[in-house]
């Protein structure tokens, strides 16, 4: 029998005036696609949401930290109560003993004091940070006696395969989303998500808005005017947003416990649905959920659906949202009989739509009930 290798997740999504992933100038991220200028919302920052909503549900958080040596050094100082300064020599022994590839630099905090971090961004569970507090611990006196050395004479003297244990560990999250880390042999993680930048499906211009801020005091003194001016852009408009589970890859990862995986596709899932990336979301409040959410179970590879987007639909009467479930049900329909309609073990769909689409398999009433039904279809097949 054919067996579940990935899942499809495919969905539009209307945000209304806001700007919930910006650019260096703080600007609405863009993309030309089929000649038409269109906003982007980056995989990153979904990514980064959809992360943390993961991680909370399941109670298994990681953290993306450069700063692994003033974390030790808290621990050290707050909990074991060490001094300060063998707290922070403790911190420098753990980057000292991670590798070669691991090194020190100096950086400045949001205080503008100098402070010493990692040479790369380090991912691990959070619970990682308290067991590599351990390990120096451990080693107190050890410690203390090399950091009494010159600076250029120290050395790393914590035990470093235990060090590399603890950066090379996961949690669910690591496991979904994989980690790069070059500098640790044995610690890179092939991600089993791929994740698309959202963009809409129309074509978009930025507006300003124009804002200022009263000043209490001067307002109170009687003194006209405002207290500070200034413009902003934001856009508006209905996204497509893509992304997929290599199901056996994540089952890998997790070192074949299927139970574990299925847990994980459907936190991944609530939170692709659930989420939205919190650029500017506290002067605009795009809280707003999916109108269409379309999964799809394949055994060949996964599919995105964005070229159906390619031509920029044009807004009628009816507004983007309708055209566009309407391009993608006809897109997708035309696709699965081009591909072979055996590729395709299972698909479904929620929505609000005042139609319901013919091609984009089993309507569900809600978006836990379409959610449910494809992690049983990924899995109930041995």
């Amino acid at each position: 029998m054919s067996q579940p290798r990935f899942l499809d997740f495919h969905a539009l999504q209307t945000l209304p005036f806001s700007n919930p992933n910006r650019d260096e100038e703080g600007n609405p991220k863009t993309v030309v696609f089929g000649g038409a200028e269109r906003t982007r919302i980056s995989s990153q920052s979904w990514k980064r949401r959809i992360r943390l909503d993961v991680e909370a549900k399941l109670g298994d958080p990681a953290v993306r930290t450069r700063r692994v040596v003033r974390g030790v050094a808290e621990r050290l100082h707050q909990a074991h109560d060490w001094p300060l300064e063998e707290a922070e020599a403790a911190g420098r022994q753990v980057a000292r003993s991670a590798g070669n590839g691991i090194k020190l630099e100096k950086s400045k905090d949001e205080k503008n004091e100098e402070i010493l971090t990692t040479s790369v961004l380090l991912f691990l569970p959070e619970a990682g940070l308290d067991e590599l507090t351990a390990i120096a611990a451990a080693h107190r006196d050890a410690i203390v006696d090399e950091e009494a050395k010159p600076e250029k004479k120290r050395k790393g003297i914590l035990p470093s395969d235990q060090i590399a244990a603890v950066l090379g560990s996961r949690n669910g999250t690591i496991n979904l989303f994989g980690r790069m880390l070059a500098e640790l042999p044995g610690a890179n993680v092939d991600g089993a998500v791929q994740m698309a930048h959202a963009f809409t499906v129309h074509e978009t211009t930025p507006e300003f808005d124009f804002f200022s801020a009263v000043d209490d005091i001067e307002q109170q003194a009687g003194i006209p005017g405002s207290g500070h001016i200034s413009t902003a852009l934001f856009t508006a408009g209905t996204f497509y947003r893509y992304a997929n589970i290599d199901l056996d890859g994540l089952v890998r990862n997790l070192g074949g416990d299927r139970t574990a995986a299925a847990e994980l596709v459907t936190a991944f899932a609530q939170a692709f649905i659930r989420t939205v990336p919190t650029g500017k979301d506290r002067p605009t409040a795009p809280m707003t959920v999916p109108d269409l959410v379309h999964l799809a179970v394949r055994n060949d590879r996964p599919v995105s659906l964005a070229a159906a987007f390619e031509r920029p639909i044009r807004a009628l009467d009816e507004g983007h949202v309708a055209q566009a479930a309407d391009r993608l049900d006809s897109y997708a329909g035309r696709l699965h009989r081009l591909l072979g309609s055996d590729r395709q073990l299972w698909a479904g769909h929620a929505h609000v739509l005042d139609q319901t689409p013919a091609n984009l398999g089993g309507a569900h009433e809600s978006f836990d009930d379409l959610i449910q039904a494809a992690v049983t279809c990924a899995w109930v097949q041995e």
